[in-house]
Protein backbone atom coordinates (compact mmCIF):
# COMPACT_ATOMS: atom_id res chain seq x y z
CA UNK A 1 0.00 0.00 0.00
CA UNK A 2 1.40 3.37 -1.04
CA UNK A 3 1.91 6.14 1.55
CA UNK A 4 -0.97 8.27 0.24
CA UNK A 5 -3.32 5.33 0.34
CA UNK A 6 -2.11 4.42 3.83
CA UNK A 7 -2.81 7.94 5.08
CA UNK A 8 -6.30 7.81 3.58
CA UNK A 9 -7.00 4.56 5.41
CA UNK A 10 -5.70 6.02 8.68
CA UNK A 11 -7.78 9.16 8.28
CA UNK A 12 -10.97 7.25 7.49
CA UNK A 13 -10.62 4.93 10.48
CA UNK A 14 -9.77 7.89 12.73
CA UNK A 15 -12.95 9.66 11.58
CA UNK A 16 -15.03 6.57 12.29
CA UNK A 17 -13.54 6.15 15.78
CA UNK A 18 -14.12 9.79 16.70
CA UNK A 19 -17.73 9.51 15.57
CA UNK A 20 -18.15 6.35 17.64
CA UNK A 21 -16.68 8.11 20.67
CA UNK A 22 -19.36 10.81 20.51
CA UNK A 23 -22.12 8.20 20.28
CA UNK A 24 -20.85 6.08 23.17
CA UNK A 25 -20.26 9.06 25.41
CA UNK A 26 -23.85 10.23 24.76
CA UNK A 27 -25.39 6.95 25.91
CA UNK A 28 -25.98 5.28 22.52
CA UNK A 29 -26.05 1.50 22.45
CA UNK A 30 -23.14 -0.57 21.21
CA UNK A 31 -25.13 -1.81 18.21
CA UNK A 32 -25.80 1.78 17.17
CA UNK A 33 -22.16 2.79 17.58
CA UNK A 34 -21.01 -0.30 15.66
CA UNK A 35 -23.42 0.36 12.80
CA UNK A 36 -22.33 4.00 12.58
CA UNK A 37 -18.62 3.15 12.61
CA UNK A 38 -19.11 0.57 9.85
CA UNK A 39 -21.17 3.10 7.90
CA UNK A 40 -18.36 5.67 8.08
CA UNK A 41 -15.66 3.20 7.04
CA UNK A 42 -17.79 1.90 4.18
CA UNK A 43 -18.51 5.42 2.95
CA UNK A 44 -14.77 6.09 3.13
CA UNK A 45 -14.00 3.16 0.85
CA UNK A 46 -13.07 0.53 3.44
CA UNK A 47 -15.14 -2.65 3.32
CA UNK A 48 -14.89 -5.64 5.60
CA UNK A 49 -13.85 -3.74 8.71
CA UNK A 50 -14.34 -5.38 12.09
CA UNK A 51 -15.39 -3.34 15.13
CA UNK A 52 -14.92 -4.27 18.77
CA UNK A 53 -16.32 -2.06 21.56
CA UNK A 54 -15.74 -2.60 25.27
CA UNK A 55 -17.53 0.47 26.65
CA UNK A 56 -14.34 2.38 27.49
CA UNK A 57 -12.49 1.60 24.25
CA UNK A 58 -13.16 1.01 20.57
CA UNK A 59 -11.09 -0.94 18.06
CA UNK A 60 -11.43 -1.04 14.28
CA UNK A 61 -9.52 -3.64 12.27
CA UNK A 62 -9.08 -3.44 8.48
CA UNK A 63 -7.48 -5.95 6.14
CA UNK A 64 -7.03 -4.81 2.55
CA UNK A 65 -6.50 -8.30 1.12
CA UNK A 66 -6.33 -11.88 2.45
CA UNK A 67 -2.58 -12.00 1.95
CA UNK A 68 -1.95 -8.65 3.68
CA UNK A 69 -1.54 -8.25 7.42
CA UNK A 70 -4.52 -6.44 9.04
CA UNK A 71 -4.12 -3.18 10.91
CA UNK A 72 -6.00 -2.29 14.06
CA UNK A 73 -6.73 1.16 15.46
CA UNK A 74 -7.88 1.75 19.06
CA UNK A 75 -9.47 4.81 20.66
CA UNK A 76 -10.38 5.27 24.33
CA UNK A 77 -13.65 6.84 25.48
CA UNK A 78 -12.45 9.25 28.14
CA UNK A 79 -15.60 11.24 28.91
CA UNK A 80 -19.37 10.85 29.34
CA UNK A 81 -21.71 13.69 28.54
CA UNK A 82 -25.45 14.07 28.03
CA UNK A 83 -25.26 16.45 25.04
CA UNK A 84 -28.09 15.73 22.62
CA UNK A 85 -27.18 18.63 20.33
CA UNK A 86 -23.75 17.16 19.65
CA UNK A 87 -25.28 13.72 19.17
CA UNK A 88 -27.78 15.12 16.66
CA UNK A 89 -25.16 17.08 14.73
CA UNK A 90 -22.82 14.10 14.49
CA UNK A 91 -25.68 11.85 13.37
CA UNK A 92 -26.52 14.33 10.59
CA UNK A 93 -22.83 14.56 9.67
CA UNK A 94 -22.60 10.79 9.25
CA UNK A 95 -25.65 10.75 6.98
CA UNK A 96 -24.25 13.52 4.80
CA UNK A 97 -20.92 11.73 4.55
CA UNK A 98 -22.63 8.45 3.68
CA UNK A 99 -24.63 10.15 0.91
CA UNK A 100 -21.48 11.64 -0.56
CA UNK A 101 -22.36 15.25 0.26
CA UNK A 102 -19.08 15.65 2.18
CA UNK A 103 -15.59 14.47 1.44
CA UNK A 104 -13.60 12.71 4.12
CA UNK A 105 -11.51 15.83 4.75
CA UNK A 106 -14.60 18.03 5.06
CA UNK A 107 -16.28 15.54 7.39
CA UNK A 108 -13.19 15.39 9.59
CA UNK A 109 -12.99 19.18 9.89
CA UNK A 110 -16.72 19.43 10.59
CA UNK A 111 -16.48 16.78 13.30
CA UNK A 112 -13.59 18.62 14.96
CA UNK A 113 -15.64 21.80 14.98
CA UNK A 114 -18.68 20.05 16.47
CA UNK A 115 -16.78 18.32 19.26
CA UNK A 116 -14.92 21.48 20.26
CA UNK A 117 -17.95 23.80 20.17
CA UNK A 118 -19.68 24.88 23.36
CA UNK A 119 -23.30 24.13 24.30
CA UNK A 120 -26.00 25.71 22.09
CA UNK A 121 -27.82 27.25 25.07
CA UNK A 122 -26.51 29.25 28.04
CA UNK A 123 -25.40 27.04 30.90
CA UNK A 124 -27.60 28.90 33.36
CA UNK A 125 -30.67 27.95 31.30
CA UNK A 126 -29.67 24.29 31.48
CA UNK A 127 -29.38 24.56 35.28
CA UNK A 128 -32.81 26.18 35.43
CA UNK A 129 -34.23 23.41 33.23
CA UNK A 130 -33.07 20.79 35.74
CA UNK A 131 -35.00 22.69 38.41
CA UNK A 132 -38.10 22.78 36.21
CA UNK A 133 -37.82 19.03 35.68
CA UNK A 134 -37.73 18.43 39.44
CA UNK A 135 -40.73 20.72 39.86
CA UNK A 136 -42.63 18.77 37.23
CA UNK A 137 -41.80 15.55 39.08
CA UNK A 138 -43.20 17.01 42.30
CA UNK A 139 -46.46 17.97 40.58
CA UNK A 140 -46.62 14.54 38.96
CA UNK A 141 -46.42 12.90 42.38
CA UNK A 142 -49.25 15.04 43.75
CA UNK A 143 -47.38 17.92 45.37
CA UNK A 144 -48.67 21.45 45.74
CA UNK A 145 -47.17 24.65 44.42
CA UNK A 146 -45.18 25.43 47.59
CA UNK A 147 -43.36 22.09 47.70
CA UNK A 148 -42.88 22.33 43.93
CA UNK A 149 -41.04 25.62 44.37
CA UNK A 150 -38.87 24.07 47.06
CA UNK A 151 -38.08 21.13 44.76
CA UNK A 152 -37.11 23.52 41.95
CA UNK A 153 -34.69 25.44 44.18
CA UNK A 154 -33.25 22.21 45.61
CA UNK A 155 -32.64 20.78 42.15
CA UNK A 156 -30.87 23.95 41.07
CA UNK A 157 -28.57 23.73 44.10
CA UNK A 158 -27.86 20.06 43.37
CA UNK A 159 -27.03 20.75 39.72
CA UNK A 160 -24.76 23.68 40.58
CA UNK A 161 -22.95 21.53 43.15
CA UNK A 162 -22.55 18.67 40.68
CA UNK A 163 -21.12 20.99 38.04
CA UNK A 164 -18.61 22.33 40.56
CA UNK A 165 -17.69 18.78 41.62
CA UNK A 166 -17.28 17.85 37.96
CA UNK A 167 -14.83 20.70 37.43
CA UNK A 168 -12.89 19.38 40.43
CA UNK A 169 -12.74 15.94 38.73
CA UNK A 170 -14.75 14.32 41.51
CA UNK A 171 -16.06 10.90 40.35
CA UNK A 172 -19.73 10.68 39.46
CA UNK A 173 -20.45 8.31 42.36
CA UNK A 174 -19.63 10.96 44.95
CA UNK A 175 -21.65 13.52 43.01
CA UNK A 176 -24.65 11.24 43.30
CA UNK A 177 -24.08 10.82 47.03
CA UNK A 178 -23.84 14.57 47.55
CA UNK A 179 -26.90 15.32 45.41
CA UNK A 180 -29.09 12.77 47.16
CA UNK A 181 -27.95 13.98 50.57
CA UNK A 182 -28.79 17.60 49.70
CA UNK A 183 -32.33 16.60 48.68
CA UNK A 184 -32.77 14.59 51.88
CA UNK A 185 -31.35 17.39 54.02
CA UNK A 186 -33.87 19.86 52.60
CA UNK A 187 -36.67 17.43 53.41
CA UNK A 188 -35.35 17.07 56.96
CA UNK A 189 -35.41 20.82 57.43
CA UNK A 190 -39.04 20.89 56.29
CA UNK A 191 -39.86 18.05 58.71
CA UNK A 192 -38.15 19.86 61.58
CA UNK A 193 -40.16 23.07 61.08
CA UNK A 194 -43.40 21.11 60.54
CA UNK A 195 -43.97 22.72 57.14
CA UNK A 196 -47.49 22.11 55.78
CA UNK A 197 -46.14 20.25 52.73
CA UNK A 198 -45.01 16.76 51.74
CA UNK A 199 -41.21 16.85 52.24
CA UNK A 200 -40.76 13.32 50.89
CA UNK A 201 -41.61 14.64 47.43
CA UNK A 202 -38.46 16.76 47.49
CA UNK A 203 -36.39 13.61 47.97
CA UNK A 204 -38.33 11.75 45.27
CA UNK A 205 -37.85 14.63 42.80
CA UNK A 206 -34.14 14.75 43.59
CA UNK A 207 -33.83 11.01 43.02
CA UNK A 208 -35.59 11.29 39.66
CA UNK A 209 -33.27 14.12 38.68
CA UNK A 210 -30.19 12.05 39.54
CA UNK A 211 -31.57 8.91 37.90
CA UNK A 212 -32.14 10.81 34.65
CA UNK A 213 -28.40 10.94 34.01
CA UNK A 214 -27.97 7.14 34.19
CA UNK A 215 -27.87 5.40 30.80
CA UNK A 216 -30.02 2.42 31.78
CA UNK A 217 -31.60 2.18 28.32
CA UNK A 218 -28.20 1.63 26.70
CA UNK A 219 -27.37 -1.14 29.18
CA UNK A 220 -30.58 -3.07 28.49
CA UNK A 221 -30.26 -2.48 24.74
CA UNK A 222 -26.76 -3.97 24.77
CA UNK A 223 -27.96 -6.99 26.76
CA UNK A 224 -30.92 -7.60 24.45
CA UNK A 225 -28.87 -7.19 21.27
CA UNK A 226 -26.13 -9.57 22.44
CA UNK A 227 -23.33 -7.18 23.46
CA UNK A 228 -22.93 -8.71 26.89
CA UNK A 229 -19.53 -7.25 27.77
CA UNK A 230 -20.66 -3.66 27.30
CA UNK A 231 -24.04 -4.52 28.84
CA UNK A 232 -22.27 -5.72 31.99
CA UNK A 233 -20.11 -2.59 32.09
CA UNK A 234 -23.08 -0.25 31.61
CA UNK A 235 -25.11 -2.16 34.19
CA UNK A 236 -22.28 -1.93 36.71
CA UNK A 237 -22.03 1.81 36.07
CA UNK A 238 -25.80 2.19 36.52
CA UNK A 239 -25.70 0.15 39.73
CA UNK A 240 -22.80 2.20 41.08
CA UNK A 241 -24.48 5.54 40.35
CA UNK A 242 -27.77 4.32 41.77
CA UNK A 243 -25.85 3.09 44.81
CA UNK A 244 -24.57 6.63 45.25
CA UNK A 245 -28.16 7.89 45.37
CA UNK A 246 -29.06 5.21 47.90
CA UNK A 247 -26.05 6.09 50.03
CA UNK A 248 -26.89 9.79 50.07
CA UNK A 249 -30.54 9.26 51.00
CA UNK A 250 -29.67 6.63 53.61
CA UNK A 251 -27.16 8.99 55.21
CA UNK A 252 -29.82 11.68 55.48
CA UNK A 253 -32.41 9.32 56.93
CA UNK A 254 -29.93 7.92 59.45
CA UNK A 255 -29.08 11.45 60.51
CA UNK A 256 -32.78 12.18 60.96
CA UNK A 257 -33.18 9.21 63.30
CA UNK A 258 -30.15 10.36 65.33
CA UNK A 259 -31.69 13.80 65.68
CA UNK A 260 -35.06 12.36 66.63
CA UNK A 261 -36.88 13.78 63.62
CA UNK A 262 -40.09 12.03 62.70
CA UNK A 263 -39.82 11.44 59.00
CA UNK A 264 -42.16 9.43 56.86
CA UNK A 265 -43.83 9.00 53.51
CA UNK A 266 -47.13 10.67 52.83
CA UNK A 267 -49.64 8.38 51.12
CA UNK A 268 -49.83 8.97 47.38
CA UNK A 269 -52.98 8.22 45.44
CA UNK A 270 -53.59 8.35 41.72
CA UNK A 271 -56.85 10.14 41.05
CA UNK A 272 -58.41 10.59 37.65
CA UNK A 273 -59.50 14.06 38.74
CA UNK A 274 -55.82 15.06 38.74
CA UNK A 275 -55.13 13.39 35.40
CA UNK A 276 -54.73 16.64 33.39
CA UNK A 277 -52.19 17.95 35.90
CA UNK A 278 -50.25 14.67 35.78
CA UNK A 279 -50.22 14.60 31.98
CA UNK A 280 -49.00 18.19 31.76
CA UNK A 281 -46.40 17.49 34.46
CA UNK A 282 -45.08 14.54 32.46
CA UNK A 283 -44.73 16.72 29.38
CA UNK A 284 -42.96 19.42 31.39
CA UNK A 285 -40.51 16.90 32.86
CA UNK A 286 -39.65 15.45 29.45
CA UNK A 287 -39.17 18.85 27.80
CA UNK A 288 -37.12 20.20 30.71
CA UNK A 289 -34.79 17.19 30.64
CA UNK A 290 -34.39 17.44 26.87
CA UNK A 291 -33.55 21.15 27.11
CA UNK A 292 -31.17 20.56 30.03
CA UNK A 293 -29.40 17.97 27.85
CA UNK A 294 -29.14 20.53 25.01
CA UNK A 295 -31.56 18.81 22.66
CA UNK A 296 -32.43 20.79 19.49
CA UNK A 297 -35.50 22.98 19.90
CA UNK A 298 -37.31 21.15 17.10
CA UNK A 299 -37.21 17.98 19.21
CA UNK A 300 -39.12 19.50 22.14
CA UNK A 301 -42.58 19.02 20.61
CA UNK A 302 -42.31 15.23 20.08
CA UNK A 303 -40.59 14.96 23.46
CA UNK A 304 -43.54 16.74 25.11
CA UNK A 305 -46.02 14.44 23.37
CA UNK A 306 -44.13 11.33 24.47
CA UNK A 307 -43.83 12.57 28.06
CA UNK A 308 -47.55 13.31 28.21
CA UNK A 309 -48.42 9.90 26.73
CA UNK A 310 -46.12 8.15 29.20
CA UNK A 311 -47.82 9.83 32.16
CA UNK A 312 -51.30 9.20 30.78
CA UNK A 313 -50.81 5.50 30.09
CA UNK A 314 -48.99 4.86 33.35
CA UNK A 315 -51.69 6.62 35.37
CA UNK A 316 -54.58 4.83 33.68
CA UNK A 317 -52.97 1.39 33.93
CA UNK A 318 -51.98 1.90 37.56
CA UNK A 319 -55.53 3.00 38.32
CA UNK A 320 -56.70 -0.23 36.67
CA UNK A 321 -54.47 -2.24 39.11
CA UNK A 322 -51.95 -3.52 36.56
CA UNK A 323 -49.07 -2.87 38.95
CA UNK A 324 -46.19 -0.41 38.64
CA UNK A 325 -43.87 -2.62 36.57
CA UNK A 326 -46.42 -3.57 33.90
CA UNK A 327 -47.80 -0.04 33.81
CA UNK A 328 -44.29 1.29 33.26
CA UNK A 329 -43.56 -1.30 30.56
CA UNK A 330 -46.74 -0.41 28.65
CA UNK A 331 -46.05 3.31 28.83
CA UNK A 332 -42.43 2.79 27.81
CA UNK A 333 -43.50 0.65 24.86
CA UNK A 334 -45.67 3.50 23.57
CA UNK A 335 -42.80 5.95 24.03
CA UNK A 336 -40.43 3.67 22.12
CA UNK A 337 -43.02 3.15 19.40
CA UNK A 338 -43.72 6.84 18.92
CA UNK A 339 -40.19 8.03 19.57
CA UNK A 340 -38.88 6.51 16.33
CA UNK A 341 -41.39 8.34 14.15
CA UNK A 342 -41.20 11.58 16.14
CA UNK A 343 -37.42 11.63 16.03
CA UNK A 344 -37.09 10.91 12.32
CA UNK A 345 -39.76 13.44 11.37
CA UNK A 346 -37.98 16.22 13.25
CA UNK A 347 -34.51 15.24 12.10
CA UNK A 348 -33.12 14.09 15.45
CA UNK A 349 -31.99 10.60 16.50
CA UNK A 350 -34.86 8.61 18.06
CA UNK A 351 -32.65 8.12 21.13
CA UNK A 352 -33.21 11.79 22.04
CA UNK A 353 -37.02 11.52 21.98
CA UNK A 354 -37.12 8.09 23.61
CA UNK A 355 -34.83 8.89 26.55
CA UNK A 356 -36.42 12.27 27.27
CA UNK A 357 -39.98 10.99 26.85
CA UNK A 358 -39.42 8.22 29.40
CA UNK A 359 -38.26 10.55 32.21
CA UNK A 360 -41.72 10.68 33.92
CA UNK A 361 -41.55 6.90 34.41
CA UNK A 362 -38.43 6.87 36.63
CA UNK A 363 -39.10 5.25 40.04
CA UNK A 364 -37.95 8.05 42.34
CA UNK A 365 -40.66 7.72 45.00
CA UNK A 366 -40.40 3.91 45.04
CA UNK A 367 -36.66 4.08 45.76
CA UNK A 368 -37.18 6.56 48.57
CA UNK A 369 -40.01 4.45 50.00
CA UNK A 370 -37.77 1.37 50.07
CA UNK A 371 -34.89 3.24 51.71
CA UNK A 372 -37.16 4.72 54.36
CA UNK A 373 -38.62 1.31 55.16
CA UNK A 374 -35.15 -0.20 55.46
CA UNK A 375 -33.97 2.61 57.75
CA UNK A 376 -37.11 2.47 59.89
CA UNK A 377 -36.59 -1.22 60.58
CA UNK A 378 -38.96 -2.88 58.14
CA UNK A 379 -36.22 -4.66 56.24
CA UNK A 380 -38.44 -7.15 54.42
CA UNK A 381 -40.85 -4.47 53.24
CA UNK A 382 -37.96 -2.22 52.25
CA UNK A 383 -36.32 -4.97 50.20
CA UNK A 384 -39.61 -5.58 48.41
CA UNK A 385 -39.92 -1.87 47.58
CA UNK A 386 -36.36 -1.67 46.26
CA UNK A 387 -36.92 -4.83 44.23
CA UNK A 388 -40.00 -3.19 42.77
CA UNK A 389 -37.89 -0.17 41.82
CA UNK A 390 -35.42 -2.45 40.03
CA UNK A 391 -38.30 -4.16 38.22
CA UNK A 392 -39.64 -0.75 37.15
CA UNK A 393 -36.23 0.22 35.78
CA UNK A 394 -35.89 -2.99 33.78
CA UNK A 395 -39.49 -2.69 32.54
CA UNK A 396 -38.82 0.88 31.48
CA UNK A 397 -35.73 0.09 29.43
CA UNK A 398 -37.04 -3.15 27.91
CA UNK A 399 -40.34 -1.51 26.98
CA UNK A 400 -38.51 1.26 25.16
CA UNK A 401 -36.39 -1.19 23.20
CA UNK A 402 -39.41 -3.36 22.30
CA UNK A 403 -41.22 -0.28 21.03
CA UNK A 404 -38.24 0.54 18.81
CA UNK A 405 -38.20 -3.00 17.43
CA UNK A 406 -41.84 -2.74 16.43
CA UNK A 407 -41.43 0.77 15.02
CA UNK A 408 -38.51 -0.04 12.72
CA UNK A 409 -39.50 -0.06 9.02
CA UNK A 410 -39.60 -3.53 7.50
CA UNK A 411 -37.37 -3.11 4.50
CA UNK A 412 -34.96 -5.51 2.90
CA UNK A 413 -31.88 -3.34 3.42
CA UNK A 414 -32.81 -2.41 6.98
CA UNK A 415 -33.50 -6.05 7.79
CA UNK A 416 -30.10 -7.12 6.41
CA UNK A 417 -28.31 -4.55 8.56
CA UNK A 418 -30.25 -5.50 11.68
CA UNK A 419 -29.64 -9.21 11.11
CA UNK A 420 -25.95 -8.47 11.07
CA UNK A 421 -25.94 -6.19 14.08
CA UNK A 422 -28.81 -7.78 16.05
CA UNK A 423 -30.92 -4.79 16.93
CA UNK A 424 -32.90 -1.71 15.91
CA UNK A 425 -31.22 1.62 15.26
CA UNK A 426 -31.70 4.44 17.78
CA UNK A 427 -28.79 6.38 16.26
CA UNK A 428 -26.88 6.05 13.03
CA UNK A 429 -27.55 4.49 9.61
CA UNK A 430 -30.61 2.34 9.05
CA UNK A 431 -29.38 0.66 5.89
CA UNK A 432 -26.05 -0.62 4.54
CA UNK A 433 -23.80 2.11 3.17
CA UNK A 434 -22.51 1.49 -0.34
CA UNK A 435 -18.83 1.90 -0.97
CA UNK A 436 -17.92 4.96 -2.97
CA UNK A 437 -16.35 4.00 -6.27
CA UNK A 438 -14.24 7.15 -6.52
CA UNK A 439 -13.08 7.50 -2.93
CA UNK A 440 -9.40 6.54 -3.33
CA UNK A 441 -6.88 6.53 -6.11
CA UNK A 442 -6.21 2.86 -5.32
CA UNK A 443 -9.57 1.75 -6.70
CA UNK A 444 -9.27 3.91 -9.78
CA UNK A 445 -5.85 2.47 -10.59
CA UNK A 446 -7.11 -1.07 -10.15
CA UNK A 447 -9.94 -0.37 -12.57
CA UNK A 448 -7.49 0.98 -15.14
CA UNK A 449 -5.12 -1.97 -14.68
CA UNK A 450 -7.90 -4.44 -15.25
Amino acid sequence: MEPDEQREVYATIDLALRVGEVLLSSGAGTADATATILGVTAAGGLRGCEVDITFTSMAVSYQEAPDVAPETHIRLVRYRSQDFSRLTDVDRLVRRFARGDLSREEASRELARLTSAGPPYPRWSSVLAWGVMAGGATLLLGGGWLITLVAVLTAIVIEMNNRWFNRQRLPAFYQQVAGAFVATAVALVLYSVHAPVKPSLVVAAGIIMLLAGIALTGAVQDAITGYYVTAAARSLEAMLLTGGIIAGVSLGLALALRLGLKVGIEPQTIQLANLPVMVISGAVMAVAFAYASYAPLRALLPVAVMGALASLIFTLMTRASFGPAWSTAAAAFVVGLGGYSGGRRTGVPPLVVVVAGSIPLLPGLTIYKGLYELTAGGQLIGIVSLTTAVAIGVALASGLILGEYVAQPIRREARRLEDRLAGPRLVGPRRPVRRRTNRTGRRRRRTQDS
